[in-house]
């Protein structure tokens, strides 16, 4: 009998989900379209300020792991426990969490036995002024950027493709960067 995901080490999970970069897939967008009407069917719509779709899968024309990075801003006084069990009732795993506050990430997509076809993280904060949008943005508008990015990543992919933790931290300086630029050049256009 194979073992249930929570009980592999993070060894493990990143043997059996290594970091797989493909050229970016025009059903990106519908796939998050998808997710995101289904996953708001789940949630009390009163508390959600703001949905977007972020991450490398965000960008046309970026390669990127196959997955849809979704980032639900919720109002300061929404209901956590609520939220997180709708949520589950909606087919996402939470895998992070502290003391069932936000911020907190859910998954969908991973299974015993690999990749799903279909690949999401849910990343959900209060509503703010987060880098993500800002980082996004700015590799849209800025071709050669998100060339270099990709080529990074690539060259990421094969020094730790079964490594996850040191693969994001070996990106995190770059997007640090190019995020803080953003948020100069579109100064406050995600502010609350």
């Amino acid at each position: 009998m194979k073992k249930q995901l929570h009980e592999m080490t993070n060894e493990e999970l990143w043997e059996l989900f290594p970091i797989i970069l493909r050229e970016h897939n025009p059903q990106y967008k519908e796939w998050y379209e998808v997710e995101k009407q289904n996953t708001l069917g789940y949630i009390e719509t009163g508390d959600v300020a703001r949905i977007n779709h972020i991450g490398s899968s965000a960008v046309e024309g970026l390669i990127a792991k196959q997955t849809i990075d979704i980032l639900l801003e919720m109002k300061i006084d929404c209901n956590v426990e609520l939220l997180k069990e709708n949520l589950e009732m909606a087919g996402w795993g939470c895998i992070k969490s502290v003391n069932s506050s936000i911020p907190m990430t859910f998954i969908k997509g991973y299974t015993v036995d690999g990749f799903a076809d279909k690949v999401f993280h849910l990343h959900i904060k209060y509503l703010g002024d987060w880098d993500e949008l800002y980082f996004r943005d700015y590799l849209i508008q800025y071709n050669a950027i998100a060339e270099e990015y990709g080529n990074m990543k690539l060259r990421l992919q094969k020094e730790f493709e079964h490594d996850r933790d040191k693969y994001t931290d070996e990106k995190s300086e770059f997007v640090k960067k190019y995020s803080a630029l953003a948020k100069e050049e579109y100064k406050g256009r995600y502010k609350p």
